[in-house]
């Protein structure tokens, strides 16, 4: 049926470029029709993939998994970059809660995955398939055929049962988190509108993010104190950014001694100003912003090597320029600009001080915005080599009938991890701009999508027929519904969260975007997308090794 590609493109490298291309474009169209805010994204190329390997199309074997497992070690290390800044980050700000909540549905999936060899005897490609494509995580996907593939004696025709397992249980997983959404809403006849404003201060208090406010020293306790020895200032993430006294505005110092009178403005996350206030005051009426000053405001990038991997206290700016900085946006995370904090590659600084001083800290962390348009691509490959390497590395456990290899999705994934936060090494920057992230992320799940769904079409009406692929989409169904149910009742009966709070976290479990943005959309609410980034790193790295683990643990 194809053989109009060996004429119209001679050669197998032409005629495979020209098979992904067809079915990468044609995939990607299907995944960009939407209906009611439903899309299957990159998710149609396999869809594509599948059709088209059922009507004969195919590319030569070794190309074809060349292509693939580049396109995965792309997709993981990129992803690996992306969540990195925020893994550690998300624990801290967002606390333990969510990211419990959302760690049991992935656990349960595993456990009724898990049951489903046992009472079924589905195969172990199948049930890994499953466990993917009813939790739409395409990564976890990934994994578990750089996994069986590491199984010398496994057969291809068991490789492509993964990939077919997926595509069945796709479907129901993006589907029934909606309805898993509208269940809860139905079942506690909750008004999102109406709740959000119910909630509202409660909402403000707990925001996390960095506010400032001005604040009127009245505490006897610390007058004469200078602002490092102010109680609770170290414990809370305060920065002071500017001090009002005898009617002119000034940066202060950490050794700069405060007054009864004294007015400074206060920088940090909205729960601790609250109660820094009772430290050392009271809210002012005075409104820093309108008193006349030279003060300026700046965003500054830090584009600079010298000053990457030092922190704001080694920098020293107030007392060098007389500027200080008092919020880091990182890997699109702000928060208050504490002195341990380390400067990295493309780090958004909110500096205050003299036009002089912030000139001064500009030039001295770079402030070259163009410099981030320039990918680091040598320390790309250097980081991919890094994975690749880890991956390959054997590793002992208890149980197991074989060692565990991280294999080329687990390698470059904890490699970018671990990058993301070292920032720099040396000459190297692991650094990519969010633009650059998503492009080589896109590339490599495209590719990765294109070659699984070629290589398993084949069989894939054979299996859905035969009955195999109607276990699966049931089995599936189930294993979408029942971890997500059960968490949202308890998170909803137990823990008394915010319905939007419970989207935002049912989404982030099964990394869902189209149920983040149909999640939007029924709470006209950003609350969704708060929890759903706290959970989204934590989930991602736990799908990937829970499947993992299933191939390695589960009886053959």
């Amino acid at each position: 049926m194809f053989l109009w590609m060996e004429s119209l493109a001679p050669g197998i490298v032409a005629q495979a470029v020209l098979a992904l291309s067809i079915v990468a474009a044609v995939g990607l169209g299907l995944g960009s029709l939407g209906f009611r805010g439903i899309r299957l994204g990159a998710a149609g190329v396999l869809f594509v993939g599948i059709f088209f390997g059922q009507l004969g199309m195919h590319i030569d074997e070794r190309i074809l998994e060349f292509v693939r497992d580049f396109g995965l070690i792309l997709f993981v290390y990129t992803i690996g970059l992306q969540v990195g800044p925020s893994f550690s980050s998300s624990l801290r700000q967002q606390g333990l809660q969510l990211n419990m909540l959302a760690a049991t549905v992935v656990l349960l999936g595993g456990l009724i995955t898990a049951g489903f060899r046992g009472l079924f005897r589905f195969s172990i490609p199948a049930v890994a398939g499953i466990f993917s494509g009813a939790t739409t995580n395409t990564p976890s996907l990934a994994a578990a055929q750089a996994v069986l593939q590491g199984f010398k004696d496994q057969p291809s025709s068991n490789i492509d049962l993964l990939g077919m397992a997926y595509a069945v249980a796709y479907p129901f997983g993006i589907v029934g988190i909606i309805l898993t959404m509208l269940l809860i809403q139905r079942v506690f006849a909750v008004d999102p509108e109406r709740e959000g404003k119910a909630h509202q201060p409660a909402t403000e208090s707990d925001d996390r993010t960095p506010d400032y406010i001005d604040l009127e020293i009245t505490n006897p306790n610390v007058d004469g104190l200078g602002l490092h020895n102010v109680p609770f200032t170290l414990e809370a993430g305060i920065v002071f950014s500017r001090l009002y006294r005898d009617g002119s505005v000034s940066v202060p110092a950490d050794d700069t001694v405060i007054h009864i009178g004294d007015v400074v403005r206060v920088v940090g996350p909205k729960t601790k100003l609250l109660e820094f206030e009772k430290v050392i005051g009271r809210k002012s009426t005075v409104d820093l912003k309108t008193v006349p000053s030279e003060l300026t405001t700046e965003r500054l990038y830090v584009t600079k090597r010298s000053a990457l991997g030092k922190s704001l206290s080694e920098l020293n700016f107030e007392q060098l320029y007389g500027a200080v900085v008092t919020r880091v946006t990182r890997a699109e995370v702000e928060f208050a600009a504490r002195d341990d904090v380390r400067l990295q590659f493309g780090d958004l600084l909110f500096v205050v001080g003299s036009t002089e001083g912030v000139a001064k800290v500009a030039d001295l962390i770079g402030n070259r915005p163009k410099a981030l348009d320039h990918p680091h691509v040598l320390a790309i490959f250097v980081g991919i080599l890094l994975g690749v390497i880890l991956g390959g590395i054997p590793i002992a456990l208890p149980g197991t009938p074989a060692p565990v290899r991280l294999g080329l999705a687990g390698g470059p994934l904890i490699v970018a991890l671990v990058l993301s936060q070292i920032g720099r090494a040396g000459p190297l920057i692991w650094y990519l701009t969010p633009g650059a992230n998503f492009a080589l992320r896109e590339i490599g799940i495209v590719l990765f999508l294109a070659c699984v769904g070629l290589k398993s079409g084949s069989r894939f009406l054979e299996v859905l027929i035969s009955g195999s692929g109607v276990y699966w989409m049931l089995a599936g169904a189930f294993l979408t519904l029942v971890p997500l149910v059960l968490v949202g009742l308890v998170a909803r009966v137990i823990l008394k969260l915010k319905f939007a709070t419970i989207c935002g976290v049912l989404a982030g479990s099964m990394t869902d975007p189209p149920a983040l943005a149909f999640a939007g959309t029924i709470t006209k609410s950003d609350e969704p997308l708060v929890a759903y980034a706290a959970v989204y790193p934590l989930v991602m790295i736990l799908r990937v090794f829970v499947v993992q683990i299933l191939i390695l643990t589960l009886p053959g």
